[in-house]
């Protein structure tokens, strides 16, 4: 249930552990240089929004929708993990982290994933549906049953990455042979 609107407003400036955010869905809005350092985001959909320079620290996403949001550089491996849950759409997510986290069951969804630290992340569950994983680091992550059969350009090697009962399409196998240094014709 969205308790309110806002739509096309910008917050610079602003720090949301202060000063509350208001639940809604927040349409094509832009957060520059805003804290949302130790806040609860709980039910909140952003769509359109950018998190220029956003400060996640201990922040509490819990049933969060983020939808056409840039979202470069963003350390979620600060939020508080407690009940985290997230979904992606269509989010330019470059050089984000997610390192030693856990998101089960997330979803990335026609999403921009450039050189995004996976490192040690627990992403079991997770579907990267044509999302580009072009450079992303997949380095001792438990990837267990995630979905890969239509993600692009990613590269994970079976032998540093738990991969039980994750999905492939025989096209795309090449990404988990590129370590290997394997020609593929």
């Amino acid at each position: 249930m969205i308790d309110a609107y806002f739509d096309s407003e910008e917050y610079s400036k602003i720090d949301f552990s202060k000063t509350k955010i208001k639940k809604g869905e927040y349409d094509n809005c832009t957060f520059v240089n805003c804290n949302f350092e130790s806040i609860h985001a709980s039910n909140i959909q952003f769509v359109d929004c950018n998190f220029s320079n956003t400060i996640v620290k201990d922040t509490a996403f819990k049933d969060v929708n983020f939808i056409k949001c840039k979202m470069i550089g963003v350390k979620f491996n600060e939020v508080n993990p407690f009940l985290l849950q997230v979904s992606f759409t269509e989010c330019q997510l470059n050089l984000s982290s997610f390192y030693q986290l856990k998101i089960p069951n997330t979803k990335f969804t026609s999403c921009n994933l450039e050189e995004v630290d996976f490192t040690e992340t627990i992403a079991t569950s997770c579907v990267f549906n044509m999302s580009d994983l072009k450079g992303a680091i997949f380095y001792d992550c438990h990837l267990e049953k995630s979905d890969f059969r239509n993600a692009l350009n990613f590269n994970i090697n079976p032998d540093k990455n738990c991969l039980k009962g994750a999905r492939f399409r025989k096209e795309n196998l090449a990404g988990l042979l590129l370590d290997y240094k394997i020609v593929i014709a």
